[in-house]
C-alpha cells in the first residue's frame, strides 16, 4: 500500500480497522464510512477478490491471513469472486452521501458491484 492514508491512527490500529471494515464489506456487501477511509477499503477489497479468482490453496492462506472471518473467506472464494471471473478490476462502487450531523466528515457508501 504504496502512499497509503494515515487516517488519524497508529499503523496497528488502522491495519486492524481496515481489516475489520474489509471482512464487513465482503460479508455485508456494504458500508457506510467516511471518504477517504472508503478509498482504502477499496483498495484491499480489490485485492482480496482478485486474490480470490486465482482459487487455489496459497491464495486461500493469503486471504485467510487478512481477513478476519473463515466464512467470509469461503464467500469470497465460493461466490464474490467467481461473479467478477470476466471483469478485471472495478468491484466496488463508492457513493458520496453528504456530511456527517457532528463534525461535517464526508461521508460514503463503499459496495461491491
Amino acid at each position: 500500500m504504496a502512499g497509503s492514508r494515515k487516517l488519524g491512527r497508529a499503523s496497528d490500529h488502522r491495519k486492524a480497522m481496515l481489516r475489520a471494515m474489509v471482512t464487513f464489506l465482503l460479508e455485508n456487501g456494504k458500508i457506510e464510512t467516511t471518504v477517504t477511509r472508503a478509498k482504502e477499503v477499496r483498495a484491499m477489497t480489490e485485492k482480496m477478490i482478485t486474490l480470490g479468482k486465482t482459487n487455489n490453496l496459497h491464495s486461500k492462506r493469503q486471504a485467510l491471513a487478512y481477513i478476519t472471518k473463515e466464512e467470509v473467506v469461503k464467500k469470497l472464494f465460493d461466490e464474490i469472486s467467481p461473479k467478477y471471473a470476466e471483469s478485471k478490476g472495478g468491484y466496488t462502487r463508492i457513493i458520496k452521501i453528504g456530511p456527517r450531523r457532528g463534525d461535517a466528515a464526508e461521508m460514503a457508501i463503499i459496495e461491491l458491484v
